[in-house]
């Protein structure tokens, strides 16, 4: 079994930034790719960016070069870095992986949601 867990979501002033942590745990073998999504009222969850194995990422137009995703690979932690936050980024933030807890085990799992509110 994999759990994510992430924090740091809150409200900030439109221009403000703020960092998102997911942490995974229980039995990992091996991280194939971690993604955050978002999802806002009334709307479709959608991806905001995302990095896999070899440290290759892929961003959503609407917040390239405002946000970027990073990770700690002993930690078992993906990060998102939020800059120059519209009211617009306003929304529940999720954590995703793709884990494989052995050869042949693969989990799919999401995080609680943190929610992010951009707002004056």
């Amino acid at each position: 079994q994999v759990q994510l867990v992430e924090s740091g979501g809150g409200l900030v002033q439109p221009g403000g930034s703020l960092r998102l942590s997911c942490v995974a745990s229980g039995s990992i073998f091996s991280i194939v790719a971690m993604g955050w999504y978002r999802q806002a009222p009334g709307k479709q969850r959608e991806l905001v960016a995302s990095i896999n194995s070899g440290g290759s990422t892929n961003y959503a137009d609407s917040v390239k070069g405002r946000f970027t995703i990073s990770r700690d690979i002993a930690m078992n932690t993906v990060y998102l870095q939020m800059n120059s936050l519209k009211p617009e980024d306003t929304a529940v933030y999720y954590c995703n992986g793709k884990i494989y807890s052995s050869i042949t085990t693969y989990y799919d799992p999401w995080g609680q949601g943190t929610r992010v509110t951009v707002s004056s």
